[in-house]
């Protein structure tokens, strides 16, 4: 709600300052004019937006871990979950909306995000497609038409209980990440693509950025949190 409010504030002065300083005539300032003026200041609410995201990532190992203990204990509709968001990098709201069809013995498939109404195409690699399986086998769904992550309940997990189970899940497997929600799991998939592209870091950028659905690599940075890193070693470059 907070950051809702600082969102609406920075737009209405923003515009009131670039409106005002325009080189137009008076009678020139159409609403098509604020309209182009409104489109581009959504660039600096975004940044405000993810510059404040509290979810922290997970460091790859750990997450690898984490799925092969939970598959180990047999909470196999979780370490799904979290194999599926660290490998894919979807949103919470796409990865509840998929079914066993889309995901089970193909090589690829397409989704419509949610949020953006984007198609995105997500390939599958050879050691998640037989996690998939295995999964698939041991959770036995009631049809490979049902949902991926159904509750005891039959009814598909809201976004909340998920939370709730991650926060369990970082106490009971003692996570050394701060902050563990659904926006974890895309992020560890983020910094984990960056990293293995560290030799060529704005090509990664720029694959992320579009795999994200973002509109620049800046808002990209400030979501993985690299933003935040290049300020604070700035310290580190002074000596005493």
């Amino acid at each position: 709600m907070r950051i809702k409010k600082e969102c609406s504030l920075l737009l209405k002065v923003n515009v009131l300052l670039i409106f005002n300083k325009l080189p137009f005539k008076e009678e020139e300032r159409t609403q098509k004019t604020i309209t182009f003026i409104c489109n581009q200041l959504k660039l600096n609410i975004m940044s405000l937006k993810y510059s404040q995201t509290t979810s922290d990532y997970l460091q790859w190992g750990e997450a690898i871990n984490l799925i092969r203990s939970l598959s180990k204990d047999r909470d196999y509709k979780m370490s799904l979950l979290i194999a599926i968001g660290c490998f894919w990098g979807l949103r919470i709201s796409d990865i509840l909306s998929l079914r066993w069809n889309q995901i089970l013995n193909v090589d690829e498939f397409s989704i419509i995000e949610h949020k953006t109404g984007k198609q995105r195409t997500i390939r599958i690699n050879q050691q998640l497609k037989r996690h998939i399986t295995n999964c698939y086998k041991q959770i036995n769904p009631i049809g490979i038409n049902a949902p991926i992550l159904v509750s005891q309940k039959g009814t598909v997990y809201t976004i909340q209980r998920i939370n709730i189970i991650l926060k369990e899940i970082k106490a009971k497997y003692k996570l050394s990440v701060k902050n563990f929600s659904c926006h974890s799991l895309r992020k560890t998939f983020g910094r984990q693509v960056y990293n293995q592209n560290s030799d060529n870091a704005e090509l990664a950028l720029v694959k992320l950025m579009e795999l994200f659905n973002h509109s620049n690599v800046a808002i990209t940075k400030r979501y993985l949190g690299l933003r935040q890193e290049e300020l604070l070693n700035t310290y580190d470059c002074l000596s005493f």
